[in-house]
């Protein structure tokens, strides 16, 4: 039996468990079906896991470009580790190659990687900053995330549309308030137009 069937059997069991546990009926006919759409689910959401976004780094083009480069509103989905809900946003980055540059979807992919493992959004802004530095040995890297948390809109304090924003500043963006002011107004930018 494969790792993944092993992970949706067992997902499997949890959900059917789960939902006895609140009193439902898991063979109730509306719900027959949820453990296994549940297990798929979560191998879906949660695919990142095991997989090292550095590897998505490893084809570049030695360009001689050494100005910024910037990728806004990257939409990513993500679970918060601390009650399994979503969390949702964008993500802005931006690095100044050493003349070696990649494939802008590159970029995307790390991001993409990263949000499918349980996460909390610091962390991730974290990782996604140290994964573009680890792969493309940058001058700078800047990493901003925007996103709206399910566990404080739909429980807890209730408060929709409550935005949570996290950054993370390598190299030139950290040394230089300059440099950062330019990543931001290059962000500030793109939401005005």
């Amino acid at each position: 039996m494969s790792e993944l069937t092993i992970c949706e059997n067992k997902i499997e069991l949890a959900t059917r468990q789960m939902l006895e546990a609140i009193g439902e009926d898991p063979d109730r006919e509306g719900l027959v079906n949820t453990p296994r759409r549940v297990s798929e689910m979560y191998c879906e959401l949660f695919s990142g896991m095991g997989i090292d976004p550095v590897v998505e780094l490893q084809v570049g083009f030695e360009e001689g470009h050494d100005e910024m480069v910037v990728l806004c509103d990257i939409p990513f989905y993500s679970m918060c580790e601390h009650h399994l809900l979503p969390f949702y946003g964008v993500a802005n980055i931006g690095y100044i190659p050493n003349g070696r540059v990649v494939g802008i979807s590159k970029l995307a992919r790390v991001v993409e990687i990263l949000a499918r493992r349980p996460q909390l959004q610091e962390r991730m802004t974290t990782q996604i900053a140290d994964t573009i530095v680890e792969g493309l040995n940058p001058q700078g890297v800047a990493v901003v995330l925007e996103a709206e948390h399910l566990c404080m809109t739909m429980r807890g304090i209730k408060k929709p549309g409550s935005t949570v924003v996290t950054s993370a500043n390598r190299g030139l963006f950290r040394r230089r308030a300059a440099t950062r002011a330019e990543f931001f107004s290059i962000i500030q930018a793109k939401r005005g137009s």
